[in-house]
């Protein structure tokens, strides 16, 4: 009696500590793929982790991933862990990931159709978690583009804010290239579409053919094999 007396009470006590360290893996686990998500979009980098339930069952070989794989993590983030060694359960864990950095703004009132230019940005610094998650903080996406609404100084630039310019009209002329390895051919076709850098549109040739192709400058496609 004594013996079996033993044994629940070593097992009373170490299976809350096997919970703890599970939990305690799985966090560091969640952690480090945050910070290795956020190192490089600021100088700081502050991640507050909401604990998982210790009432689920041990997370086996976790594995984190973002729901949004486009989004950045920043924010209010909830972040996905596959469990087990076939990786087929999934939970997902809550964390306030703030990141002081580096953001375009607008140096000057920017009227709608206008060209930005470098000249028209500032940079600010703050906290990227607290802007709207379509903000675009780097320049480089921003010059070049046109605004497509009023941006006022000191603003923020916002995904929808802004298009490429567009190099092809609809109905317009256009030259249509396809070319390999041993081969080059250019044929002349109408856009059925407007179209900026790098997008890809529709063509007709004649009445009846149409193939979609993409845009590599100003009246000029190509077709991707």
């Amino acid at each position: 009696m004594l013996a079996l007396f033993g044994a629940i009470l070593v097992t009373a006590v170490f299976l809350p500590n096997t919970a703890f360290a599970d939990n305690e893996a799985l966090t560091q686990r969640v952690h480090q793929f945050l910070y290795e998500k956020t190192q490089t979009l600021g100088e700081e980098v502050v991640i507050d982790l909401r604990a998982p339930s210790p009432h689920l069952p041990a997370c086996i070989n976790p594995t984190p991933f973002l729901p949004n794989a486009d989004q950045a993590p920043l924010g209010r983030v909830s972040v996905g862990v596959r469990c087990g060694e076939q990786q087929s359960q999934i939970r997902y864990l809550q964390a306030q990931v703030d990141v002081i950095g580096p953001y375009a703004v607008a140096s000057e009132d920017i009227s709608r159709g206008t060209l930005i230019t470098e000249s028209m940005l500032n940079t600010q610094r703050g906290n990227l978690g607290e802007l709207s998650s379509r903000t675009l903080t780097d320049a480089d996406n921003i010059v070049g583009n046109v605004a497509l609404r009023p941006i006022r100084s000191g603003s923020s630039f916002q995904a929808h804010d802004i298009q490429a310019p567009r190099l092809v009209e609809r109905g317009q002329r256009v030259t249509v290239i396809a070319e390999g390895t041993a081969f080059r051919i250019s044929r002349e076709g109408e856009a059925m579409d407007d179209g900026g850098l790098d997008e890809r549109i529709r063509v007709r040739f004649g009445s009846r053919e149409i193939l979609e192709a993409r845009i590599i400058a100003d009246g000029v496609l190509q077709l991707d094999f």
